[in-house]
């Protein structure tokens, strides 16, 4: 790391942990139903939730207008305490994207005016800065979906705007390792990086199932393991539940749950056959370190995955099992950096 990189490292880094937080928080607003209670969005007048009674309940009548209040929590004796429940978490999601925004703009003005930057970072940058713009735009997007007819989100828009926040995420992480290793690996080993942008990939594919998991709420059926139910491997559901087979794997609630718990298979798969394939090489430190992480990190993940399924996806488990991914793509991205670059 050069000396004159450390202070930019460091503003990378605390984007990394804000992205992490900020998903994390999207993933409680999810799991309480906290997403569809605030109904529009402003830049400036949402900053801060509503500090009077009055304001309050100004914003639940608002919040009784719109669908899930209308079809779901009206029956629910849904009252302005719990209101505030779910706009907390929802207010506080919108937030810290706020604060992202605001720590990844203003020190980016300051390095350029410091002249802390090269070129290629500057453009690096200028793409987080839009891709966290996009993710803005996405997060409305996906709130949209919810506020018309269905009073829930297209699992479609959630999952895009939750893989797209991996995505920022494992970005931003890239940038910041371009910076913390600045000379060039010798030891870059091809077959390795090949296998590793292979699991980087199923990674990905796994996440965006994942999102349609939450989405669809899917993890609340089938609940045992290695089979689904009655004894199954693929149950007779997944074949029924929407028109074709194609729309059964992407929108049946018993489709997408099978495609993700069985997807987790191919994930392990790749990242042990990356770390058996390795042991013909001589690795760096870091790039053994990288993969032994990643081995370890995925038995986690899909023993993560077993439990949440199994005890029908709790608040915490599901949490963990998303905090998980994260960590499990932020080792992704670290190995295949170390075998890249």
């Amino acid at each position: 790391m050069k000396k004159e990189n450390k202070s930019v490292i460091i503003w990378l880094l605390s984007g990394c942990v804000l992205l992490f937080l900020m998903v994390v928080v999207g993933g409680i607003t999810r799991l309480t139903n906290s997403g569809l209670s605030m109904t529009d969005w402003h830049l400036v007048t949402d900053t801060f939730p509503p500090l009077t009674e009055a304001k309050w309940q100004a914003a639940f009548d608002e919040y009784k207008k719109f669908p899930e209040y209308q079809k779901i929590n009206i029956h629910n004796d849904f009252q302005l305490a719990d209101y505030k429940f779910i706009y907390f978490w929802e207010w506080f999601h919108r937030f810290i994207g706020r604060i992202i925004g605001l720590v990844f703009f203003v020190p980016f003005v300051y390095f350029l005016a410091k002249k802390k930057l090269d070129t290629d970072t500057i453009k690096k940058c200028v793409v987080l800065l839009g891709m966290g713009a996009f993710q803005g735009f996405l997060g409305w997007f996906m709130v949209r979906s919810g506020l018309i007819d269905n009073p829930d989100v297209s699992h479609f828009r959630l999952s895009l705007h939750l893989t797209f926040a991996f995505i920022t995420f494992a970005y931003t992480l890239w940038v910041a390792l371009d910076l913390i290793y600045p000379e060039r690996n010798i030891n870059k080993i091809l077959p390795l990086r090949n296998i590793a942008r292979f699991a980087l990939a199923a990674l990905l594919i796994q996440i965006i199932y994942g999102g349609f998991v939450a989405g669809l709420n899917a993890g609340l059926i089938h609940n045992h393991w290695p089979l689904m139910s009655d004894g199954e491997f693929i149950h007779e559901s997944v074949f029924i539940e929407q028109s074709s087979l194609i729309k059964n794997l992407i929108e049946g609630k018993s489709g997408v749950q099978f495609v993700h718990r069985t997807f987790a298979y191919v994930v392990v798969a790749i990242i042990l056959f990356l770390f058996f394939k390795s042991k013909k090489y001589t690795l760096t430190h870091t790039q053994a370190n990288g993969i032994k992480t990643l081995v370890v990190f995925v038995f986690i993940q899909f023993l993560l995955g077993v439990f949440t399924l199994l005890y029908s996806v709790p608040l915490a488990l599901g949490l963990i099992h998303q905090i998980m991914a994260f960590f499990l793509l932020s080792a992704m991205t670290y190995t295949l950096h170390r075998l890249s670059k």
